[in-house]
């Protein structure tokens, strides 16, 4: 079966009907997929008898300082990995069609969004929450699958699914990784060689983290994985690392036991790479 390209609203109702019948999965993505994506995809899979991948880069989700303008768009070959992976419809429309010019309501992520990476990035997941509201209410999955790359985003769904009663269960992915411990990211292309060789100290600040057991401890074997990584060339620029609830990403106290995830955030030259694992404390 090929894959039905939804321009749409009204395409998108319409290949939609054309299932009949059978649960459905959706995978939300920026496009620019990569075998992070397609892992998403093959867990969607597991979880519903069809699936829909919508493609958008959202305006909403980027400051006026961000890379929204030059984020990588590779719409044919996206196509190309969606019908390889038995996508039955991608979901590509436009900002037009997804944004009226009218437009006045949308998410607000609350104080959960104003920190951690939303402190970093005003407004973000406002839009991400808005975005992803929008494509739920267009597609009706019974299931949307999110990454957990994304850890503060996929807990803020998780609250929105919540909170308004959206009639979806939130899948999370586990974090896509390169040979070399690097996070899948679509913003890795952007990387040069030694780009590359100073951003793995963000996967080894989580692992050196992991390997210790107090909040405290934690917090301090990453961040001397991540000041060795400010003296590198090109240096490393931290943004935020933090042991955090994964519920609300409130700071977790010294003597927390239960799931914890350890988040970091960084440039590296002109790229900015999120990665975070999720550890358990007794």
């Amino acid at each position: 079966m090929d894959v039905i390209v939804a321009g749409d609203r009204a395409e998108l109702a319409k290949a939609r009907e054309s299932l009949g019948g059978g649960s459905i999965a959706l995978v939300p993505t920026m496009g620019a997929l990569h075998e992070g994506h397609r892992s998403l995809i093959r867990l969607a899979r597991e979880h519903a008898d069809h699936v829909v991948v919508s493609v958008f880069v959202n305006p909403l989700q980027f400051g006026p300082a961000e890379d929204f303008s030059r984020y990588p768009r590779t719409f044919d070959a996206d196509l190309e990995a969606c019908a390889e992976e038995g996508v039955e419809i991608v979901f590509a429309p436009s900002a037009e069609d997804m944004y009226p010019p009218d437009r006045q309501v949308s998410i607000s992520a609350g104080g959960m969004g104003t920190v951690v990476e939303g402190a970093f990035r005003p407004g973000h997941f406002d839009g991400v929450l808005t975005v992803v509201l929008k494509l739920l209410n267009l597609v009706r999955p019974d299931v949307a699958i999110f990454g957990q790359k994304d850890a503060q985003q996929l807990a803020l769904i998780r609250r929105m699914a919540a909170d308004l009663n959206v009639p979806v269960s939130i899948v999370a992915a586990p974090t896509f990784r390169e040979p070399d411990g690097l996070a899948l990211s679509s913003r890795n292309r952007y990387l040069s060689a030694a780009d590359r060789a100073t951003a793995l100290a963000l996967s080894r600040a989580l692992r050196a983290g992991a390997a210790r057991e107090t909040p405290g401890e934690i917090l301090a074997a990453a961040r001397a994985v991540l000041d060795e990584a400010a003296r590198l060339d090109p240096p490393l620029l931290l943004d935020y690392v933090v042991l955090a609830d994964p519920a609300t990403f409130a700071p977790v106290a010294e003597d927390h036991s239960g799931e914890a995830v350890l988040a970091v955030a960084a440039r590296v030259g002109s790229t900015r790479l999120i990665d975070n694992a999720v550890l358990r404390l007794s």
